[in-house]
Parts: structure tokens; C-alpha cells; sequence
């Protein structure tokens, strides 16, 4: 049996859960999550659409799409942002800082070639994206 992690936004009117595992955890650099997150790293779990499912609130669930890519889903009573849906990529990036009980272990860097500051951590650090995700796979040094 999967185990199943709830969270929600901000003020808890838009509320998910996510079941079983992400097929990734990492951290992306690009200037649009930099700029939607207000961090100069954010991090993300992508996840089988299959394993996400808004709970409550889903009236309230608006949509912002600065490119077809990303759908990022959010509050439209408090703002709080809840996930990003990829559909080119068929995942969904669930912020796990919304889902308490699951803890984010990152695997890898995307986009470090955008960074706005160095992670020495002793992930693999992409440019841009590992092949499988429609990247160049081409990697970058700490």
C-alpha cells in the first residue's frame, strides 16, 4: 500500500494529496521558477498526474501560464502557490513545502545554467535538462 501525504495552500482553502513516490526530486535554477518561487533555487518533485489529486478547494484553484510548458496552479483567495502541471512532460511539480509529511530529497540541479547562486552539494548539475526530460543532458561543474 502506497502511502498517501496531504497538504494545502496557504490558508488551507485549496487542499491536495499526493500517494506514493515522485519519479523525481530536484532543484531548478531557471529565471521563470526563480521568479514565480521569489528564490533564486526552487525546489521541485515531479510526479505521474495519477498520484496527485486536489481534495478541496479546486473553485479556487486559478491558473497561470507564462508558456504552454507550465501550468502553475495557485490560491485565488491567499496566492499560496500548490503545483505547476507539465503537460508536455505528463508530470505535475508538487511543492512539497505545501505537503508537510513528505520530505523533498533532491537528486539533481536543471537549469544551473541560469544559477543566481552556486549549490555546492555534489548533485549532478545540469545546464539545462537530462535527456529523458528534453534536455541537452549536458552537464555543468559546481
Amino acid at each position: 500500500m502506497s502511502e498517501t501525504h496531504k497538504g494545502a495552500c496557504f490558508c488551507g482553502a485549496v487542499q491536495i494529496e499526493v500517494t506514493g513516490e515522485p519519479n523525481v526530486m530536484g532543484y531548478c535554477h531557471c529565471t521563470d521558477c526563480a521568479g514565480w518561487a521569489g528564490a533564486p533555487v526552487n525546489a521541485f518533485s515531479l510526479w505521474s498526474p495519477d498520484k496527485v489529486k486536489v481534495t478541496a478547494g479546486e473553485d479556487k484553484l486559478g491558473n497561470y501560464a507564462k508558456t504552454p510548458g507550465s501550468q502553475r496552479k495557485f490560491c485565488t483567495k491567499c496566492g499560496g502557490h500548490v503545483f505547476t502541471d507539465h503537460p508536455a512532460m505528463g508530470m505535475i511539480d508538487v511543492y512539497l513545502n505545501i505537503v508537510p509529511t513528505k520530505a523533498h530529497k533532491g537528486t539533481l540541479h536543471i537549469f544551473y545554467g541560469e544559477k543566481t547562486m552556486s549549490v555546492p552539494d555534489g548533485l549532478p548539475k545540469y545546464k539545462d535538462m537530462p535527456k529523458e526530460f528534453g534536455g541537452s543532458g549536458e552537464m555543468l561543474a559546481e
